[in-house]
């Protein structure tokens, strides 16, 4: 009866959703497979593998709604502190998570992180996904694996100077012309639209480094559900949500 009421309530949202207010590309913080798990009497492994499972029901709802870009934190730099017992077993769920995104046929991946920081297995595995999808003409799926924001911001500058070093661009010549846009095109989601919309699950109200540099104009939903719980309804008000602000660019 419930699942019933909330189907219901679901295709109401979604009638009345307007198309044209529909952000482009949507970035999820998939916050709260552990707690979720936890609340359930499950392991940490079995939470993380909940939440990979949610990925593709989130990805077939913005194919429904005209987004165009997707871009999903599946592990954070932070999160290599984590003890060796859980971190190996989220490394192989994200890996067969890559995996099966790229086999479905209906999505473009692309990685964004430092791959120096992964085993060489997983960066085999994302770099196989984006060759195997490069010609796909579908959601391009920002796969967010090993990524902090601000190292993110760091490897740009880092990128941008090694350019314009090979350009045999002197220091003082390249302090005179930087500028925004030259570190954008030196970020792992340069060429991309910058996110219009991000959702936040779990109930926590924080960015904690994710790209801080793409989110400056972005707005923000913060979904009280832990992620392995997430709804195509919670979706769909988020996209409310966001249809109904007036989005303002300057401050």
């Amino acid at each position: 009866m419930r699942d019933l009421v909330y189907g219901l309530y679901a295709r109401r949202v979604e009638a009345r959703l307007d198309h044209t207010q529909v952000p482009k590309h949507i970035g999820v913080i998939l916050d709260g497979n552990r707690r979720w798990a936890k609340a359930s009497g499950g392991t940490a492994a079995q939470g993380h593998q909940a939440g990979a499972d949610k990925i593709k029901d989130l990805l077939g709802w913005c194919s429904e709604t005209d987004v165009e870009v997707v871009t999903l934190w599946l592990l954070s730099t932070d999160n290599f502190d984590r003890p060796e017992s859980e971190l190996k077993p989220l490394l192989g769920i994200i890996e067969n998570t890559v995996r099966d995104l790229a086999a479905d046929g209906r999505w473009r991946v692309h990685h964004v992180g430092t791959l120096d920081l992964l085993p060489a297995h997983t960066q085999t595995v994302l770099k196989e996904a984006e060759q195997v999808t490069a010609g796909v003409d579908g959601i391009l799926v920002n796969v967010a694996v090993g990524y902090g924001g601000r190292q993110e911001i760091a490897d740009a500058v880092r990128s941008l100077l090694l350019d314009h070093s090979a350009k045999g661009t002197s220091f003082e010549d390249l302090a005179e012309i930087v500028s925004t846009d030259m570190i954008s095109e030196h970020l792992y989601t340069r060429g991309q639209p910058d996110p219009d919309l991000v959702i936040r699950t779990s109930g926590e109200q924080r960015l904690s480094g994710f790209m801080l540099w793409q989110t400056a104009h972005s707005e923000y939903y913060f979904c009280e559900v832990f992620w392995p719980a997430f709804r195509k309804v919670d979706f769909l008000r988020a996209l409310r949500d966001y249809a109904a602000r007036g989005r303002r660019y300057g401050g």
